[in-house]
């Protein structure tokens, strides 16, 4: 499993945060959209709040002079149709579930990075917000 599919997972297996994200976690795929992630939408093809996990480009972890030992970051991506409670409730939820964090194989800790409010998605025409977390991890 990947670490992707790992964060996938525990944000899933929390039920708070899945009451939120009625649209799903989504992951593997290049963005939110109509044919690659169905579920994301209602029966009137709106966009159903929903999350995205995207990784960044990794770098060294030098500090922690082990070999292999790399900082690979992520971006998950909150989106809903109209407003931002969704986003604001589904971002506080994942920040408790994942900050500090050892989620997944070799990862030491997955730490908070930045949090981006109130933006818009033009793609989708609809809100958006993200957390972005680094994860400190042997390769």
């Amino acid at each position: 499993m990947s670490i992707s599919d790992d964060i996938k997972t525990a944000m899933e297996a929390d039920a708070a945060l899945m009451a939120v994200l009625t649209g799903g976690v989504h992951n593997d795929v290049e963005e939110i959209s109509r044919q690659g992630t169905p579920t994301a939408f209602d029966a009137d093809m709106e966009i159903k709040p929903c999350a995205l996990i995207k990784f960044n480009t990794e770098i060294p972890f030098s500090a922690a002079k082990i070999a292999n030992a790399v900082q690979t970051p992520l971006t998950i991506y909150f989106y809903e149709r109209s407003g931002y409670a969704n986003i604001e409730s589904a971002m506080g939820l994942t920040f408790d579930l994942i900050n500090d964090s050892q989620i997944g194989t070799n990862v030491w800790r997955l730490e908070f990075d930045v949090a981006v409010y109130q933006q818009r998605d033009t793609a989708l025409d609809c809100p958006l917000g993200s957390l972005r977390f680094i994860a400190k991890r042997l390769r």
